[in-house]
Parts: structure tokens; sequence; C-alpha cells
């Protein structure tokens, strides 16, 4: 059996892919049960967070097994697999166990160096053991990565190179402003009562804010995690509990609202967050369109071109190629052309023929025209590059949403509603995109090789102890039966004489074992020794099945492996 992953994250998906390909809790259930039910996996677990969905198993089969677990996921996330197989990777034995130890370091997660995940490969362990969909492999692999993890966080500064994602996000709304500077006073919505909710429910309470109200749709859950919060003694906030029911009129009230819910749908629509902003304002909202919302983007628009007739006669360009929206003299239209072209289009445009709307004057258009051509010579090709146009005025936001959820919790369309700020999974994203990377990270990359090394060199070891152990016992019934044997010959013998016969045998053995033995386990360790086991077989014409038999003995899982 061999360790397989097949999945799909923020690195290899899209947010819409992800979103869709999202899967409940009672989906992961099913997903273990016929993982394990499937004839080429012994062994499943599945890790579902925010921005990732891996199937882990054993199996007997590379291809067999990618198939069959490609499928699967295909078949409970609800996403064709035509559609889903071009987002999905695949990794075997030793990359597995390389990329879930990275996945545990924080290396692979959306803000790097974060610490949430660690807890979401606690539960997804928890999760697989009872289903009984755990067996030793998957096991020691989790149990181990929970561990690399630790001690990635604990002997390196990977905290440094990232936040959390709730940490991340709340700088994401605070836009530059110190966390407890932007949060001091503010009243916070936490929609949901799960471990990421929660996290932020803490967070903003020691970042102090005055108020923190708590909805979930289980009622008791929401009014311990406000028991917590109101107990704690690292704040001092209030807060309470309110059922789902009442969190239309808790929006009018909010000024931070945080949700991270397994919902399948909107929990809240852009017309619940404009109403609430409504009922803050006492004035209708304004929906400022995506210009406004998005003032980082380049607009793709330029000054008009005439339309005159004989505007274009004799241009140089296809006219049909260029972009919708740009000068026939703009970088976008002349990227790519050779540098005899771009002087052609400099004289043509040098001699008047275009009726412009814009100030520059043909012989300045021209002139840089003909430097792009000199450019083009040098480096080849020129570059498109869009003229970005000035952003319509935006007023301060001053109802903030964090959606921490996947699928999206909130309306991605409240982001264009004026006074609103909106951070979501997919604009975490592209803001962490920039983070940097802390020193750090390479130490931590040299605790995962290191730990894939020894994970690796134990697993082949214990490969081979059944073996061993199965030659250990067919010698002490060799030793037992001659004695026997030695006890009907020599009935004489007082029971001195037979207690030192036995141990001079029993020492014989050993000393022949031990040696062959010891220096198998150090060879079967080594990369390519798992067939010191079939050679011991053969060599000592071992029983396979007596040999099974201490495997299966030694994969029952015990209550102490179970995540601490």
């Amino acid at each position: 059996m061999s360790l397989l992953v097949v999945g799909l994250s923020h690195r290899s998906a899209p947010v819409s892919v992800l979103e869709r390909a999202a899967l409940s809790a009672d989906a992961q259930v099913k997903l273990l049960q016929d993982t394990v039910a499937a004839e080429p996996a012994g062994e499943a677990a599945v890790l579902a967070t925010c921005n990732r969905i891996e199937l882990y198993a054993d199996v007997d089969k590379f291809h067999a097994g990618v198939a069959e677990l490609s499928t699967l996921l295909a078949q409970h996330s609800g996403v064709g697999l035509e559609e889903l197989t071009p987002y999905l990777y695949v990794h075997y034995e030793d990359r597995a166990v390389h990329h879930l130890f990275s996945v545990a370091c924080g290396l692979d997660s959306m803000v790097v160096g974060e610490g949430q995940i660690l807890g979401q490969i606690k539960d997804s362990l928890a999760r697989a053991q009872e289903l009984h969909t755990a067996g030793k492999l998957l096991n020691d692999l989790f149990q181990q990565a929970l561990r690399v993890g630790k001690r990635a966080h604990s002997e390196t500064g990977i905290d440094r190179a990232g936040q959390s994602l709730v940490t991340f996000g709340l700088e994401q709304l605070a836009v530059g402003t110190p966390v407890p500077e932007w949060a001091a006073g503010k009243k916070a919505l936490i929609i949901g009562a799960g471990s990421m909710s929660s996290l932020a429910a803490a967070t903003l309470a020691r970042a102090g804010v005055a108020e923190v109200v708590v909805a979930n749709r289980t009622f008791e859950r929401a009014e311990r995690l406000a028991e917590i919060l109101t107990g704690s003694d690292e704040n001092e906030v209030t807060a309470r509990a309110v059922r789902m029911d009442a969190v239309a009129a808790e929006l009018t009230r909010a000024d931070v609202v945080v949700s991270c819910t397994g919902a399948t749908g909107l929990v809240l629509t852009a017309e619940a967050v404009a109403h609430a902003v409504e009922g803050r304002t006492g004035t209708p909202v304004a929906d400022t369109g995506a210009t406004a919302a998005q003032p980082e983007a380049v607009r793709t628009e330029a000054p008009p071109r005439s339309t005159g007739a004989g505007a274009d006669e004799n241009c140089p360009l296809d006219l049909a190629a260029v972009q919708p929206g740009f000068s026939v003299m703009g970088e976008a239209a002349v990227a790519g052309m050779d540098a005899a072209t771009l002087e052609q289009h400099a004289a043509w445009v040098a001699g008047g023929t275009l009726d412009r709307r814009e100030r520059r004057t043909p012989e300045a258009d021209a002139e840089l025209i003909t430097a792009l051509a000199a450019t083009a010579a040098t480096v080849g090709r020129i570059p498109e590059r869009r003229r970005p146009e000035p952003v319509a005025e935006r007023p301060a936001p001053f109802f903030f949403l964090l959606d921490l959820a996947m699928p999206r919790d909130i309306d991605a369309a409240a982001h264009r509603l004026a006074g609103v700020r909106l951070v979501d999974i997919e604009s975490l994203a592209e803001a962490s995109a920039d983070a940097p990377m802390a020193a750090d990270v390479d130490q931590v990359r040299r605790i995962v090789s290191d730990e894939v090394a020894a994970f690796g060199a134990a697993q082949r070891a214990a490969h081979i102890t059944p073996t061993v152990v199965a030659l250990r016992t067919m010698a002490a019934d060799v030793v037992a039966s001659e004695i026997a044997r030695l006890d009907g010959r020599l009935p004489d013998l007082d029971e001195r004489q037979r207690g030192e016969i036995r141990q001079a045998v029993h020492r014989v053995v050993d000393k022949l074992l031990h040696a062959p033995t010891v220096r198998v386990k150090q060879l079967a360790a080594e990369p390519g020794g798992a067939g010191y086991a079939d050679a011991l077989r053969t060599l000592f014409d071992l029983d396979p099945e007596t040999v099974a038999a201490v495997s299966r003995a030694g994969d029952s899982t015990d209550t102490k492996d179970r995540p601490a």
C-alpha cells in the first residue's frame, strides 16, 4: 500500500471553483466511507478548509487510485469531473508526505505561516479515527504532521512571515491603520460559532472592540462563545448571543461583521447589507459601481477615437486586432509590433491624417512611437500597458464586512455600496500574493525536508518489523521444540541443568539473529530498502500469513494515538 493525495486549493483553482467544490460535514463523512469502500483504497482522510479540499488515501495501485479518488471528489463536491480535473493536483509517496508537512507548517497557506491549519489537520484526523477510516499509515502521517507543524512554529519565526487569516483579514479592513486603533470602541457582529468565528471574536475582543454579538443557528453554541468572551481575563468586552433571526436587526447596530458559517447559500445578501446601511444613515445607500469599489483596478477605456470618414485610411495597424477603447496611437495598440512597422506607424501619425481629440501633437506622437520602435528593435516586443482613468470619489467606509467562509457567506455585490468595505477569501488571496516572505521560511523548508526523510525511514523500518518479529517467533518456536525434545532424551537432568541448557540455546540463537536483524532494519530504512523484507521472508521460508498477522496487530488504533 502507498500514500496518495488528490486535491485542489487556492494555488491550483480559482475561488469560484473552490466555492462550488466545498464539502459539507455530511459530504466529508460520505466521501470517507465511499473511499475506503472503493477497491484501491484501504485508509482515507479528508482535509477540507476554506481554501483547500484534499483526499488522502492508502492505495495499492497508483493509476487506479488517482482515477478513483478524483471521481469520488467530483461526485461528492458536485463539480463535474471534466471541469474539476484541470484544477486537481496529485502527490504520491514521499511527495505526498512533503505536501502535508508543508501544509501543516503554513507554507502552503493563503497567508504564509498561519497556524490555524494545525487545528484543521487535528480535526481531520479525529474525524477519520471516529469513522475508522484511518489506519496505521494515516494515523502516523497526521500525528507526525502535527508534530512537524508545532516544531516549525516553536523553532523558527515562521509566525513573522504571515498571520492567521483572521488577523490578515482585519488588517485589510483597517486599511493601514493598526487594528487596535481601528477596532477601538466598535461594535462587532460575529455570524457563526465555529473555530474561525471564535478566533475572529477573540481577536476583535483583544483588539478593543466595545461589544461582540454572536449569532449562530445553534443558539447554545453562540451562548457558550459569548460566555467565554465575557469571562476572559484578556479583554473587557461585553458579549452576548442572539438567534439567527435577529441578525437583520443587529446589522444596523454593528460596525464590523465577521461571517464564517457552513451555509451553502448566502447568509447576507447585498440587499440586506444595503438595508442595514440605510438603517444607520437614514438615507438610501448609493451603488458606487465597480470602478469606485476597486480603485486599484486599471481601467481599459481611453479617450475616444475619431470616427470621421477616412480617419484610419492607410493606417499600417491591423485595426481589427486593436483592442476596443484604445487609441490607435496607444502602446497597447502597437504591442508586439516589429520596429519597421512601428516606424511606418510613426510616419503615418506624423502625416496628420488622423483626426484626434487628444491634446498631443502629431509630432509628439511620432516621436513617441519612434522611441517605441527603438525599444522593439532591442527587446523584440512592446509590452501592453493599459491607461488608468481617474477613479470616482468614494466615501470613507464606516461598515466593515469580513467574509471568511467558503463558499462565501456575504454577497460580493455588497462591495459596491457606498460606505461599505468588504474583504473576503478572494480579496485576501490577491492581497497576500505580494506579502513579504520571512527568511525563516527557508529554515522551515529544511525542517520539512528533514522530517520527510525521517518519516520515510521510519515507515520503511516499520515495514520490515513484522518480518523480523515473525523470524524471531519462528526461532523461539524452534528453541522450544528442541528443548522439549532434549527433556525427553535426558529425563535425569535436574532443573538447574535444564535452565543452563535452555539459556545457552537462547543465547546462541539471539547472537546469530542479532546482527542480521539489526542490519536489515538499517538497510530497510534507506531509500529502496523495501526489498529486504521480501529477501528475509524468502531466505528463512517465513509463512506470509504469520507476517500479515503481525502487521494487522500493529495496525490497530488505540486511544493513545488520537491527536492531543
